[in-house]
């Protein structure tokens, strides 16, 4: 699996390697190098960090037929498989599945369904940790209402999190969208929930690590209420 640098990290470790250089060969000129090793293991371990968290591996689902297929849009663990109530959109009882990102995880999402974007919202908010049920409704996000080729309405929702102070959503009102594709891009730590229509089949399980564009989350049923 090819391993590239995601473009949302372009100028952050761009800056942070001019930085780490400038101060690294002020501390060179100094008569004892104590402080230039000492520097050089703190922030080049850092600095190793922020390379890992905005890698991009290229990744393809792996099935041809993605029909009722809902698959994860992001790396991490799942920490809710429940039935709530969405009263923003649906107005009605909905499965929802989410899966919490550390730090260390890949930190891109991709779509979670093939269909067309229905809407994109943006809305402003806390940032309780992204694990709390609350950081649902209440932190920051960006909400993704996605229409499957079937006309079953899929929501994706990108939260930010106690770390994450900046979500990108790369989907546009009306265009098609397709699994493989990214949606957006969360900084730092945070949360996707997908929300389903009842009669959905979770594939995953509490506790679960998944795969972003790879673990399947779950399966829509045809006879499931939109």
């Amino acid at each position: 699996m090819k391993i590239r640098i995601h473009r949302e990290g372009n100028d952050t470790l761009i800056w942070g390697f001019i930085a780490i250089a400038a101060v690294a060969l002020l501390l060179w000129r100094l008569d004892t190098k104590i402080w230039f090793w000492l520097f050089m293991v703190v922030f080049g371990s850092l600095y190793a960090v922020v390379v890992n968290f905005f890698r991009c591996p290229i990744r393809y689902f792996p099935q041809e037929d993605t029909d009722g297929i809902v698959v994860a849009p992001a790396d991490g663990k799942i920490v809710v498989v429940e039935e709530v109530d969405e009263n923003e959109y649906f107005h009605d009882k909905r499965l929802m599945i989410s899966i919490f990102m550390s730090p260390f995880n890949v930190h891109a999402n991709w779509f979670p369904v093939d269909g067309q974007v229905k809407s994109v919202k943006h809305h402003k908010g806390n940032y309780h940790k992204a694990w709390l049920p609350k950081a649902s409704e209440e932190n920051e996000r960006a909400d993704v209402l996605i229409t499957t080729p079937e006309g079953i309405d899929v929501l994706c929702r990108q939260i930010a999190g106690a770390m994450a102070r900046r979500i990108v959503t790369y989907a546009k009102e009306g265009e098609d969208c397709y699994i493989d594709e990214h949606l957006g891009f969360i900084k730092f730590g945070s949360r996707v929930d997908v929300y389903l229509p009842l009669g959905s089949v979770p594939c995953v399980t509490m506790g679960q690590k998944t795969t972003g564009d790879q673990t399947i989350l779950a399966r829509l049923m045809n006879n499931a209420v939109n």
